[in-house]
């Protein structure tokens, strides 16, 4: 562990609405390149912990650092740092008005400040990857729900992150569009790419995570390596889980 990266450390993370305890003083780290599937139940406390990590909620106490940097600090700039994390959620917060390429170079432009050609090469390029290139001109509502996440997805690529995190990501999709929107994440995880995902998917978590994270009540119950994880599970509320999922 040592010789890695730290693109984030947690420490003592707390969240509270009201006098609801929703994070429970979460610590833990995320290794650059790794894939860290977080599963657990509705209302553990898994979406809020996902969110906290660029600050879309507030934590009410403890410290998250990324990239060395303390992001809860008042005095950061998170807008800055937002920019270095690509955020993927249930639904696609695509501009209805825009067209698909319109849609993914509209924050390169602005606030990478890239000229209109570079933005719409890189996004094309993208586009291919997804194999989704002749949906460029499109409109979002001319697309089906699994062709919106999959541009969703490039669009946060489009800003070049250091991080991707996925809030289920599939949850809003028929069962049949859930493959080809995990087929561009394991690509992904294939080419490197640090990622967080919130997720229902245990194939995935299975298949492409490399630590897999049980929260429950707002703790981090257990982690460990997918094998372990699924095969080996110590706490008596994960195998408690794992029979209802698998």
């Amino acid at each position: 562990m040592q010789d890695r990266t730290a693109l984030f450390e947690i420490k003592d993370l707390c969240k509270s609405f009201g006098d609801h305890l929703v994070l429970d003083h979460i610590s833990t780290n995320i290794y650059q390149g790794e894939v860290v599937v977080i599963v657990g139940p509705s209302g553990s406390g898994k979406s809020t912990f996902l969110r906290s990590l660029n600050l879309l909620e507030e934590p009410t106490g403890g410290s998250i650092c990324f990239e060395g940097l303390n992001i809860t600090d008042p005095k950061c700039n998170i807008n800055k740092y937002r920019q270095k994390i690509g955020m993927v959620f249930q639904h696609f917060n695509l501009f209805p008005h825009k067209t698909i390429l319109q849609n993914m170079t509209l924050a390169p432009i602005k606030l990478l400040k890239k000229s209109k050609e570079e933005a719409e090469s890189q996004a094309v390029e993208l586009l291919k990857r997804v194999g989704l290139e002749e949906k460029a001109h499109a409109y979002p509502s001319q697309l089906s729900g699994g062709q919106k996440q999959r541009i969703a997805i490039v669009r946060s690529l489009c800003m070049n992150p250091d991080v991707m995190l996925f809030d289920e990501p599939t949850s809003a999709l028929d069962p049949e569009m859930v493959g080809e929107v995990l087929a561009v994440m394991r690509d992904l995880a294939g080419q490197g790419m640090t990622m967080a995902v919130v997720t229902h998917e245990m194939g995935f978590a299975k298949e492409v995570g490399t630590r897999v994270m049980f929260i429950d009540e707002g703790q981090i119950k257990e982690e460990n390596t997918p094998g372990e994880f699924f095969e080996h599970p110590e706490n008596p509320r994960l195998r408690e889980f794992l029979s209802k999922v698998l």
